[in-house]
């Protein structure tokens, strides 16, 4: 009856398993490029922040160091 309901008599289909093992490589290459993509925006944002930073800076009104 089991094997009935699955529609074929025997083991797994070669090409069933192909088929899962390219989707499960690529969702790892999917999960590596966003770890890179995260990280590349990691950086820019603290690159981004950085300029904001200076840009707040005013050097025409700052105090002048003591020396």
């Amino acid at each position: 009856m089991a094997k009935a309901l699955l529609g074929y008599v025997g083991g797994s289909d070669p090409r069933l398993l192909a088929e899962m093992r390219r989707l499960q490589q690529r969702v790892q290459d999917l999960e590596a490029e966003l770890v890179r993509i995260q990280a590349e925006n990691d950086a820019l944002a603290a690159g981004a922040s950085r300029e904001r930073i200076m840009e707040r800076v005013d050097a025409h009104q700052a105090e002048p160091a003591l020396t």
